[in-house]
């Protein structure tokens, strides 16, 4: 379990393309959870003692909730190449082994937190019509008349 409290569905290394001006390709140690997919640099080997714990700052989370959809771009060589496209339009490039599957794993992961968004957003709907729906007591209606 994670510190958000979210199980961890697959971990692993994924490379990401930077933003600069060169694009390098960057390895990020990569957490898929129910709710998002957290990126964190990968860690130095440790010496003799163990590292403290990385800053919060440096771990980046892409939450479902702002991701809009995942885009296979192409499949070459050994890797996979691929898109996700957050909901304010910025696109973060990422390419895996084909075999290591990341891609679909984080489409089926982001595809079942929005189906579990809209049930509970059908089932506050449902709520609040039931609530609207129940007749209210004589004491509500009588201070509304009088009023």
């Amino acid at each position: 379990m994670l510190e958000s409290g979210c199980k961890a569905v697959k971990e692993g290394v994924l490379e990401k393309r930077s933003d600069g001006l060169l694009q390098l390709w960057k390895k990020k140690r990569c957490i898929l959870t129910e709710e998002g997919l957290l990126l964190i640099p990968p860690k130095q080997p440790p010496p003799q003692q163990p590292l403290p714990a990385e800053p919060a700052a440096k771990i980046k989370e892409l939450h479902f909730s702002n991701m809009k959809t995942v885009d296979c771009v192409e499949r070459k060589g050994k890797y996979v190449y691929f898109t996700v496209v957050m909901a304010e339009g910025k696109e973060i490039d990422f390419r895996c082994a084909q075999e290591q599957g990341w891609n679909a794993a984080i489409t089926l992961q982001m595809v079942q937190y929005k189906n579990r968004q809209a049930i509970l957003a059908v089932r506050s709907t449902r709520q609040k019509q039931q609530h609207l729906a129940q007749p209210h007591g004589p004491r509500l209606r009588s201070a509304s008349n009088s009023a």
